[in-house]
């Protein structure tokens, strides 16, 4: 691994590392994206957390069971992937696909406020889920709201203002 100092804000965190995988130097990735083996396209990928990264060569990432299996560059053993553990994986924001029109990379929606077409704040975006019938926003405020993200409530996403404007009640 090589030390590289990238901006956080030109990063896009797409994965955690969980646990090592086997005894070679491989290691077990919970990913972020939508489908589990896009992350496995990067062929470098930065490992750290907390505007610490490192620069990771990925030498095989291979989709193994609900994430994917990887073997970095210089990981040669169980103890070398074990001292990766809890640790981010990121891509630079320059790397993924531009967006189409409304269609939203999660890690732009989190920390974005959140208000009714009233006005009414609800909080901010902590976090998203996925469902299986669609994504949703988990906003806290002075309580946890589960919002669907989906047309019928959301009605604008301003990613330069950091607002997004849905149709709710505010006291669901």
């Amino acid at each position: 691994m090589s030390s590289k100092p990238p901006q956080p804000d030109r990063l896009v965190v797409m994965g955690r590392i969980v646990a090592p995988f086997g005894v070679k130097g491989w290691v077990r990735i919970q990913t972020f994206t939508a489908t589990t083996g896009s992350l496995a396209g990067y062929p470098e990928w930065l490992v750290g957390r907390d505007g610490e990264w490192q620069e990771c060569k990925v030498e095989r990432a291979q989709p193994q069971g609900d994430g994917l299996a990887a073997k970095l560059a210089g990981l040669e053993d169980r103890d070398a992937a074990l001292r990766l553990k809890g640790l981010q994986i990121a891509v630079p924001r320059a790397a993924l696909p531009p967006t189409q029109s409304n269609e939203y990379y999660w890690t732009d929606l989190l920390g974005m406020q959140v208000v009714t077409v009233q006005g009414v704040s609800l909080g901010t975006v902590d976090q998203m889920m996925e469902t299986g019938a669609n994504d949703v926003m988990v906003v806290a405020g002075e309580r946890e709201r589960l919002i669907p993200f989906i047309g019928d409530v959301v009605k604008t996403v301003d990613l330069a203002a950091r607002l997004i404007t849905v149709d709710w009640d505010p006291e669901f």
